[in-house]
């Protein structure tokens, strides 16, 4: 590798890498797409995008295995939930066979900025869809950009494998009852700023966010989506058609039950009724398992396994899933994409 980068110690920030992926949606059908050194993107001042939020986007990483090899975790589930989330808000849809081949085509042509294993940093992939062309009334765009682009990222929590302590938001909702919050889009994530900040500068890693119609119920956890270990062994994790479905969470509901031997559930799980979980943790392709260690809830601070060390049943999912992204576990069939 002749990249010159201190990977045991990178943030989660942005980096213009050689290459990324474009193609354009026009006259009703995709082009073939290509890599590109251009990192600017140069669309009409009126696009939908712009100023109707007609944009959605994924996230996923790419690994490096022990032999050296570059693979792609679940990328098929991206680009299924990409396609909801452009049904969603009326844009063309990317084919799952042109999204995980502009992946893969992304990964290998910065293969170089790939982290080395054993650093436990990864390459994150960013795929973009957005509504171009000379629109001014609120309508879907009548052409559509899809691109591809990663940078080499550490922990996107600070400390990485550590429990960390998170704060319930009364004030804020993540997304409206019955609006987009089950769609990947920037909407909901712009809606999260004043909270996250806010709870950053009080010393939380993030926000836990409740249902938008009682605020009784947990839904996700800022950037990613929450899960627990009953005192009788239960992985559950909420269920609610305003949350974003998380691969990774679907994933750990799957080692769960056939790799752990754990009853799992989609369920409700209400903010005054937290006694019952003895481990937590939030999760998702960036935060990929974040032990949480307590959840300020008003006026009280409740404790799960251990405000300083990470419960066994959350280590076990966090190796297991690390494990199989990084190639030293044996994946379900499926699961894993080879690069090169």
């Amino acid at each position: 590798m002749t990249v010159d980068l201190d990977w045991n110690n990178l943030g989660f920030d942005y980096m213009k890498l050689p290459f990324r992926y474009i193609s354009h949606f026009k006259d009703g059908k995709w082009d073939d797409g290509e890599l590109t050194d251009d990192a600017t993107l140069h669309i009409s001042e009126s696009s939908p995008s712009l100023h109707y939020g007609q944009q959605g986007f994924e996230g996923l990483k790419a690994y490096r295995t022990k032999d050296g090899h570059i693979q792609l975790f679940r990328p098929d589930q991206n680009a299924a939930r990409l396609q909801k989330t452009a049904e969603r808000l009326m844009m063309a849809p990317v084919p799952t066979e042109k999204f995980v081949d502009a992946v893969v085509q992304v990964a290998k042509a910065n293969e170089d900025y790939v982290p080395p294993y054993g650093t436990g940093a990864t390459l994150y992939i960013r795929p973009l869809l957005i509504g171009v062309g000379p629109v001014i009334g609120v309508q879907p765009a009548p052409e559509y950009i899809f691109t591809v682009f990663a940078m080499p990222v550490g922990p996107y929590f600070k400390g990485g494998f550590k429990p960390t302590n998170f704060v319930v938001s009364y004030d804020y909702d993540r997304a409206a009852p019955h609006g987009t919050g089950a769609a990947k889009v920037g909407g909901n994530y712009a809606a999260s700023l004043i909270p996250g900040q806010n709870a950053h500068h009080t010393g939380y890693s993030d926000v836990i966010y409740l249902d938008p119609a009682t605020h009784t119920t947990i839904e996700e956890v800022g950037s990613a989506n929450f899960f627990g270990i009953t005192k009788d062994g239960t992985f559950v994790t909420p269920k609610s058609p305003s949350i974003l479905p998380s691969i990774t969470k679907y994933s750990l509901l799957w080692l769960a039950e056939h790799r752990l031997g754990l009853k799992v559930a989609e369920t409700t799980i209400k903010i005054d009724e937290l006694d019952d979980i003895a481990e937590a943790g939030a999760c998702g392709t960036a935060a990929v398992v974040a032990p949480i260690g307590a959840i300020d809830i008003k006026d009280k601070h409740h404790v799960f396994y251990s405000e300083t060390e990470a419960g066994p049943i959350t280590t076990k999912l966090y190796e297991e899933l690390t494990g199989i992204q990084f190639g030293d576990v044996e994946a379900p069939e499926g699961w894993i994409v080879k690069v090169d």
